[in-house]
């Protein structure tokens, strides 16, 4: 079918009436409809990036194959599922996502227009209470200021006095789900390592990090919510892990030690320390993007060679190519799947009129599947090179954990080269039910040692 013309009033899938322009989350939308006149191309016209059904299963590669193709800047019409009741433009190939991602005067991390909510998920968030006030969904300056107090503290340099103590921890875990025989590795091996890393890191006690492991699993994952909404369950596991951020703060207030949280607690920008509410966003994000991503990431990378036992072999024989796989685990897996941005102003991207506070999702999983940039991208090869993958983003808020996600799969895969002769399911892989993160909630395992 070829490209037809529609006036966005005509789309056959009409919102929510109770998400319509004005009654959108906290009745933050202050944006009048389009009435401009959008191209939509036939091939793409069934899909809903909003529907999460289409994400239980994993990525819906499929999709964005359809989209590269037809539509690579695409209005996403509003739906019965989409947040505040408005549509928004969907990228998804590399090069327009890498230009979008490298222009914050454009395209704000924050707002832009008229809106009066923001931030980086598809629905609008609440200026002052996490738009400006959560790291990436900051603009600079402040973006840069609080930023540089945190980089120290994850760079390479810092991280190298930390890796023997990631070594042996990561032999504890793998001899304990080798003693198991079966067992869950996203529970018992993937999330692990990174969970005890910035449990460290922050200066939390080693032994609350499963309960604030189980707090950020309940606030990403989307078991028993739509996008927009919140359960009693959901906002009880951000109560709480903002209480206990104000208390472990509270504490190196008054204690500091050589953690990243004590750095939070003392550091000034301009004289002035960072707010209460600054701190208790910054705790809330690093637990749950210091574990969240990288357990993902290699949890999938374990499938892709669990799927592939000729590469588990090859990687045992040559631990030369081990950084070549972590770089395509994290192309493959892309655990973050998307970023919002909000333009600013009245801006063209290819053919398409983008207007001053148009919400625009930048879909990283699949800039990481472009043909144009990765040949085969739909084959998991340890040897690609080069391999420019964004699974950390791109632009000014490139992960600031990427060197620590790099670190704990090298450590963690060469460990389970060592030890682990066959690993193979025993279950169906159980996928998070969320269109912002690719995540794995279960994956069993039979594990053989060498």
């Amino acid at each position: 079918m070829g490209a037809v013309q529609l006036d966005r009033g005509s789309w056959p899938c009409e919102p929510n009436p109770l998400r319509r322009p004005g009654f959108g989350l906290h009745g933050l939308l202050n944006v009048p409809p389009r009435t401009d006149t959008l191209c939509l191309a036939g091939p793409v016209e069934d899909i809903d990036l909003t529907d999460l059904d289409r994400f239980a299963r994993g990525f819906p590669h499929a999709d964005f194959d359809r989209l590269r193709e037809h539509e690579p800047v695409w209005w996403h019409p509003p739906t019965a599922h989409t947040p505040d009741g408005e549509g928004f433009w969907v990228l998804s190939r590399y090069a327009d996502i890498v230009a979008v991602a490298g222009d914050s005067r454009t395209y704000s991390s924050e707002t832009g227009g008229e809106r009066r909510g923001g931030g980086t998920l598809i629905e609008d968030l609440p200026v002052d209470w996490a738009v400006g006030v959560l790291l990436n969904m900051m603009d600079d300056p402040r973006h840069a200021d609080v930023r540089r107090l945190l980089m120290p503290s994850v760079a390479p340099r810092t991280l190298k006095l930390i890796e023997d103590d990631l070594r042996q921890r990561a032999a504890t875990i793998v001899d304990a789900a080798l003693d198991k025989g079966d067992c869950d590795f996203l529970i018992d091996l993937a999330a692990e390592l990174p969970l005890q890393a910035v449990a460290q890191l922050l200066g939390v006690p080693q032994e609350d990090r499963h309960q604030l492991f189980g707090w950020a699993n309940v606030a990403l994952d989307y078991d028993d919510r739509d996008l927009g909404e919140a359960t009693a369950r959901t906002q009880a596991a951000v109560a709480e892990t903002r209480a206990y951020g104000a208390r472990l703060f509270a504490a190196k207030t008054a204690d500091p030690a050589e953690d990243l949280m004590s750095l939070a607690a003392h550091a000034t920008i301009d004289g002035r320390p960072l707010t209460d509410m600054e701190k208790a966003m910054l705790f809330s994000l690093l637990i749950a993007a210091g574990s969240e991503t990288t357990r993902n990431s290699i949890a999938v990378g374990m499938l892709a060679l669990i799927e592939r036992p000729e590469l588990w072999r090859s990687l045992h024989e040559d631990r030369s190519a081990l950084d070549g796989a972590v770089e395509e685990m994290l192309r493959w897996a892309s655990s973050t799947s998307y970023n919002r941005r909000t333009a600013t102003r009245d801006t063209t991207l290819g053919d398409r009129r983008i207007r001053a506070g148009d919400k625009v999702t930048l879909w990283w999983t699949s800039a990481n599947r472009d043909a144009s940039v990765f040949p085969d991208p739909h084959r998991f090869d340890i040897g690609r090179r080069p391999n420019p993958h964004l699974a950390f983003g791109r632009g000014g808020h490139f992960c600031l954990g990427s060197n620590l996600a790099r670190m704990e799969m090298r450590v963690l895969f060469d460990t389970l080269l060592d030890r682990v002769g066959t690993a193979e399911l025993t279950a169906p892989v159980e996928y998070t039910r969320s269109n912002k993160h690719t995540g794995v909630r279960h994956m069993p395992v039979r594990l053989t040692p060498r």
